[in-house]
C-alpha cells in the first residue's frame, strides 16, 4: 500500500472506526489527539492511546492551552456538567469550540506536508453534520482546496463516514471488528478512564440512540 495518512483520534466512536474504514485506503502511519483543556481529556487521550496501540499507530499529543482560554462553555473544565433533553442547534452550541476542526485539520496538514502523507482523515458524519457545521460536506471540500494553496503535497481529507447517521458507524464497527471497548464518547469526566460513561451528555444521548437503532443493542450494557 502506497498512500499513507495522519488521523484525528478523540478516542470517540467516530475516529475509532475511521481508522477501520480507511485501512483498505491508506497505511495509517500518525494519530493526533488535542489537548485543550476540555473536560474529559485525560480520558479522551487514555482512550485514544489504546486504540493507537490497538492498530499499530504512531500517537501524539498535540496541546493547545489557548483554546480553552477563549472558549467558554460547558465542553471545558470551567463549565457545569452536561445534561441534555435534545440534540440540535442549542446543544451543539453549548459545546462549541471556535474554529476546533478548522484549527485541527490545519494542524495535521502541517504533518501531512512534513511527512509527505496523502490523506488527513476526519470522523466528520452525517448526523453530527445536521448540527455542527463543521462536519459539513461543504466544509470538508472547501478545506480540501485550502491546502491545494496551503501546502507543498497537497493532501486529501478522507472522511469515511460522511454519508453514514450514528447507528450505521455503530453497524459498520461491529462489520469491522473494531475494538469498541477502548473508545470514550462521553463529554463529562469521570477521572477515570474505566468509570462508565455519563449518559447525559450529547455524545452520549447520541451514542445511546445510535446503539438502540443498532443491530447489537446489548452494547449499551459496555458503555452505561
Amino acid at each position: 500500500m502506497n498512500k499513507s495518512g495522519v488521523i484525528l483520534l478523540s478516542g470517540g466512536l467516530d475516529s475509532l472506526v475511521s481508522i477501520c474504514a480507511s485501512l483498505e485506503i491508506c497505511k495509517i502511519e500518525l494519530a493526533l489527539t488535542f489537548d485543550y483543556s476540555q473536560r474529559a481529556a485525560k480520558e479522551e487521550i487514555q482512550a485514544a492511546s489504546n486504540i493507537a496501540r490497538h492498530y499499530n499507530i504512531e500517537h501524539r499529543v498535540i496541546k493547545l492551552p489557548f483554546l480553552s482560554e477563549i472558549t467558554d462553555n460547558a465542553l471545558t473544565k470551567n463549565g457545569a456538567n452536561l445534561d441534555f433533553e435534545k440534540m440540535d442547534k442549542d446543544s451543539a452550541k453549548a459545546v462549541w469550540v471556535p474554529n476546533r476542526n478548522g484549527l485541527f485539520l490545519n494542524i495535521a496538514a502541517c504533518f501531512a506536508d512534513s511527512k509527505g502523507y496523502d490523506y488527513i482523515i476526519i470522523g466528520a458524519n452525517k448526523e453530527e453534520a445536521g448540527t455542527f457545521p463543521d462536519n459539513d460536506v461543504d466544509f470538508l471540500d472547501s478545506a480540501d482546496s485550502f491546502f491545494e494553496f496551503s501546502t507543498l503535497m497537497h493532501p486529501k481529507i478522507l472522511a469515511p463516514l460522511k454519508n453514514l447517521y450514528k447507528h450505521e458507524i455503530i453497524n459498520l464497527a461491529l462489520e469491522k471488528g473494531s475494538p469498541l471497548e477502548y473508545l470514550k464518547s462521553c463529554y463529562n469526566s469521570s477521572g477515570e478512564y474505566e468509570k462508565k460513561h455519563c449518559g447525559k451528555c450529547e455524545s452520549c444521548k447520541r451514542l445511546r440512540d445510535a446503539i438502540l437503532k443498532s443491530v447489537n443493542k446489548d452494547l449499551l450494557k459496555l458503555f452505561f
